[in-house]
């Protein structure tokens, strides 16, 4: 989630979480913040359709760029920043008028198809000194088919995100009955790069409902290099949490409902840019807590894998899986427990 959507405080705690178990964190849809480059080891810049925020400058000091073509939980739909969460500061950063409602574009202005792509990644990769991996992002859809337009773009990293991606910053019709769930969309993103030869050589990176280890030694069983997550963070950071339960009460919600987002007005300091409501958050304790979150999912995540046998987390693979019901087993093209049966694909 962006600076904008996010405090300055969750930007930098998030920041400081990431890099003190060596993974990254993304800028999200609104730009660079100081606080974020200056505690992120790694920091990964999206490029999005509305271009809110996007520097040159800041392209170069980013580890690595996302180009984002879509959302799990909004394919084909641009997002929506409300006029309350709209400051001095995020209007300058994103050359808006200040506390006007603001809805991002769906799709990127300067091209049309997969070709122009290529040209745009070419151009990040001049703009760059081709010294940083070009990661392109997609919502779970047409997967098999975006995979192979965007390997053949020249991507290095593929991000998939699924119908479980947390995003409240759209209408809900586009949340509840848009997109493919994450389990369906990895097979096929896999199959895609398996037949290019491009499997384990493009990264596939997988988002959308991830919360826990079981869920990620699941998508690296079927074939995923890594996950990414969103709404965990948060509340690892400490939003939703109890102790602001009558706090959440004045605003007509209740602790663990995750309401509050798009209002601005989240007791908790994380989802809002309210400045008394944002010093509640400390970002040093809250990169703590969410590193101890990323450490208990890396643990939860090895146990599963040390169960089947394996050594290394990246060594599961399929075969380690059965699914509980057929629609299961259909999507994620393993076979139901207790048979070798996968629908769809006979014995």
């Amino acid at each position: 989630m962006s600076f904008g959507a996010l405090s300055a405080n969750a930007k930098e705690a998030l920041g400081r979480g990431a890099s003190a178990v060596g993974t990254s964190t993304t800028t999200g849809d609104g730009g660079m913040t100081p606080e974020e480059r200056g505690q992120s080891s790694k920091l990964v810049y999206q490029y999005l359709p509305s271009r809110y925020g996007m520097n040159p400058d800041d392209l170069r000091k980013a580890d690595a760029i996302e180009v984002v073509l879509g959302q799990g939980a909004k394919p084909g739909g641009g997002g929506m920043l409300l006029g309350q969460k709209i400051t001095d500061r995020v209007a300058m950063m994103r050359t808006l008028p200040k506390g006007v409602d603001q809805r991002s574009a769906c799709r990127h202005p300067d091209w049309t198809g997969p070709d122009d792509l290529a040209i745009k990644i070419q151009e990040l990769r001049e703009i760059t000194d081709w010294q940083v991996p070009i990661y392109i992002k997609i919502g779970a859809t047409r997967t098999y088919y975006d995979v192979k337009l965007a390997v053949k773009a020249g991507a290095d990293v593929i991000v998939l995100d699924g119908m479980q991606g947390g995003t409240a910053a759209t209408q809900d019709v586009f949340i509840e009955h848009v997109g493919i769930p994450t389990m369906a969309a990895i097979p096929q993103a896999v199959q895609a790069l398996q037949e290019m030869g491009m499997h384990r050589k493009v990264q596939l990176i997988v988002s959308g409902g991830i919360r826990n280890g079981a869920d990620v030694a699941k998508c690296m069983a079927l074939g995923a290099d890594a996950v990414a997550i969103g709404t965990a963070a948060l509340v690892a950071l400490g939003c939703n949490h109890p102790k602001w339960q009558s706090e959440y009460e004045k605003i007509g919600s209740a602790a663990g409902f995750y309401d509050d987002y798009h209002e601005g007005k989240d007791p908790a300091g994380i989802s809002t840019q309210d400045p008394d409501l944002m010093g509640r958050l400390d970002p040093e304790e809250g990169g703590r807590r969410l590193a101890n979150y990323l450490r208990v999912l890396t643990l939860e995540a090895q146990t599963l894998a040390r169960a089947c046998g394996k050594n290394d987390l990246r060594n599961l693979e399929p075969e380690d899986l059965v699914a509980l019901t057929v629609e299961a087993a259909a999507m994620a093209r393993v076979p139901l427990a207790g048979t070798q049966w996968i629908p769809g694909q006979g014995y």
